[in-house]
């Protein structure tokens, strides 16, 4: 595995910013996950919930998998619990690009975790994303303007940091991230784990059915 080139993707920004539109968009753009694979989050919430998709699991269940070490990196935002599988590090650095939906709470763990990272900061014009949030008719305006008053993180400690703005359309903000995870894509070297990562999406299929530990 010397040598390798792999790197994992970081998209971060606020909520309404449209950082599940934006990797939607890029994954319908590469169709083979053995060079990049689009990660699929564990959250404690339920499957039929609405917004990403991801695997569903129970407080127990994730408590019982980061026990066992089956998450690279994992943490707690909005009462729930989130968690990328272990597997996704082998696949990095067995040269694969994998691109994650993360958080600016978990940055510094995603940072120690992986040593190839690259942080994808999404923005929106302020008046923008008001709108957006207003449409989704989750929040009172008074949280609102609470959210568009929060100053933007500094993510420049955590690794490379391009900032991708998605005031406009979709297909603008989606095109540059497509093209960042191409340049990436070109770079990185043939071999990946994906017998690594085949057996462990097994093993957490196998925990969740509760006929074994995840190992």
């Amino acid at each position: 595995m010397s040598g390798a080139t792999g790197r994992l993707f970081v998209v971060v920004g606020p909520s309404g910013v449209g950082k599940d539109s934006l990797i939607d968009y890029a994954r319908l753009r590469f169709g083979d996950p053995n060079q990049v694979r689009f990660v699929t989050r564990i959250i404690t919430r339920p499957a039929d919930s609405g917004g990403e998709e991801h695997d569903a699991i129970s407080d127990d269940e994730f408590v019982e998998l980061e026990r066992q070490g089956g998450f690279a990196v994992s943490w707690q935002a909005h009462g729930l619990r989130y968690g990328i599988l272990a597997s996704v590090r082998g696949f990095v650095a067995g040269g694969g690009i994998a691109v994650a939906n993360g958080s600016r709470h978990a940055m510094p763990q995603f940072a120690s975790v992986f040593s190839h990272l690259t942080v994808v900061s999404i923005s929106a014009k302020p008046e923008i994303l008001a709108e957006r949030l207003r449409q989704r008719m989750r929040e009172s305006e008074d949280d609102i303007q609470k959210r568009l008053n929060r100053r933007e993180p500094d993510f420049a400690e955590f690794g490379e940091v391009i900032k991708i703005d998605n005031s406009g359309s979709l297909s603008d903000a989606g095109d540059q991230l497509v093209a960042l995870i191409e340049s990436a894509r070109l770079k990185s070297t043939p071999f990946v784990h994906r017998r690594q990562e085949t057996l462990a999406e097994s093993a957490l299929d196998r925990f969740m059915n509760g006929s074994a530990p995840f190992i």
